[in-house]
């Protein structure tokens, strides 16, 4: 990860980072409720598998269930703190969703999702995932879990809690944000 700090001098807009992103396709760009420009590395293969794995899960659950829609990677937010942030895997609450107009839906949606995945890869450092995740509680997500393969570890955000550390759990639960949904982590184990 690599973060630009643009501010006083140059303001990052809206539209200005929508473009940035159009011209830049190849990269995986967000902006800090700062202003600061991140740029993020490509994943590793192993990585990729791990967040397809975890993504596809949460999608065969969704498409089950028919309760709101999935997200991968490359989908961005306008959380409204300003920031637009890309997680690896979200869900949104279909009623949310739909009260979204669609112009809004083709750009960065402005809504945090109410329920976000972050893995954490053998590049990436643990405090800013941590406080990315701590920024989509503070902005409205209901459950969040940072997964961090090479620690064996999950931690599990939701508001009004204390952040739950889990040692190499076989699964997680949706809960009430996620009726019925179980997230297998067998795979990351192993």
């Amino acid at each position: 990860m690599i973060s630009l700090t643009l501010q006083p001098n140059l303001t990052l807009t809206d539209e200005t980072f929508e473009q940035l992103c159009h011209i830049n396709p190849d990269l995986r760009l967000e902006r800090t409720a700062q202003g600061d420009l991140i740029a993020m590395v490509p994943a590793g293969s192993e990585s990729g598998y791990y967040n397809a794995n975890l993504s596809g899960q949460l999608w065969y659950w969704n498409n089950q269930t028919q309760t709101g829609y999935t997200f991968d990677s490359s989908s961005g937010f306008t959380l409204p703190n300003g920031a637009i942030r890309s997680p690896d895997a979200a869900w949104i609450e279909k009623s949310r969703w739909d009260a979204i107009p669609i112009g809004q839906r083709r750009k960065f949606a402005p809504l945090c999702p109410d329920f976000v995945i972050e893995l954490q890869s053998p590049t990436d450092e643990l405090s800013p995932l941590q406080a990315k995740l701590q920024e989509y509680l503070d902005n409205g997500t209901r459950l969040g879990w940072l997964i961090a393969p090479d620690r064996q570890t999950v931690y599990c955000y939701q508001p009004d809690r204390g952040v739950q550390i889990l040692q190499r759990p076989p699964s997680l639960s949706g809960a009430d944000v996620l009726p019925g949904f179980t997230l297998d982590l067998q795979f990351l184990w192993t």
